[in-house]
């Protein structure tokens, strides 16, 4: 089985540090955040072969893995000349898939979990795609307020909202790759929504929270960095 991972955006929410560096390479404790990543396929997956699919910046990726052999894996590259979504970067890899199931992960996030047992599920299950999801909730900033017409039949101060989100991790068919456009940008939501609407069977794995880091943004960045600096103990 081979593994994609897409390491070709931008990184405009962690700006200006990924003026340079693309988001994938920014250093957790010792190591590029997509090292991490790799390590994980190769460890909690059992997968040795791994697409990558890069665009900006991409020659700083490619430069550091090389082939793979350092990390005990085998890696390719689908290199696109823009940013393409997360669909769209997929689709560059279309070539070096054989026609066989596949894992398509996000570059830019740190997964913990067990891959294989999710691999299993999808089996078994006989998915067309299956998702690892995560119970997120948060506390929004205004109140809600309700109303009939024009009367007001509620305050809601500041309500809770919760569910599962999309934690960028996939288990694939390959006939899933056939549903995305050749050209121009498509985001995964389209391509998840597009099987949905022809009755593909979907599936849903669910991750606890110490599965997932997500480095979104500066500050979930900076979080990140400090747990895993801490991980390497006193200099």
């Amino acid at each position: 089985m081979k593994a994609v991972i897409l390491a070709g955006g931008l990184g405009t929410r962690l700006q200006p540090y990924t003026f340079f560096i693309p988001k994938p390479m920014l250093p957790l404790g010792n190591k590029p955040l997509l090292e991490y990543t790799i390590e994980w396929l190769r460890n909690a997956g059992g997968i040795k072969e791994i697409v990558i699919c890069v665009s900006y910046l991409h020659r700083t990726i490619e430069d550091y893995f090389e082939d793979g052999s350092r990390f005990n894996v085998k890696i390719d590259y689908a290199r696109a000349e823009r940013p393409l979504a997360t669909a769209g970067q997929l689709k560059t890899a279309e070539k070096m898939l054989a026609d066989d199931t596949f894992v398509c992960v996000y570059g830019d996030s740190v997964y913990e979990f067990n891959l294989r047992k999710m691999l299993k599920m999808h089996s078994e299950s006989k998915a067309f795609v299956s998702m690892a999801l995560m119970h997120y909730s948060t506390k929004l900033k205004y109140g809600f307020i309700d109303v009939d017409g024009s009367d007001i039949t509620g305050w809601r101060e500041k309500p809770e909202i919760s569910g599962l989100i999309n934690i960028g991790c996939y288990v694939m068919e390959p006939g899933f790759l056939k549903a995305i456009p050749k050209a121009g940008a498509f985001g995964m939501d389209d391509a998840v929504r597009n099987a949905l609407a022809q009755k593909k069977k979907v599936k849903a794995f669910e991750v606890d929270g110490t599965g997932f880091i997500d480095i979104g943004d500066k500050k979930s960045y900076l979080d990140a960095y400090k747990q895993f600096a801490s991980r390497l103990g006193k200099i």
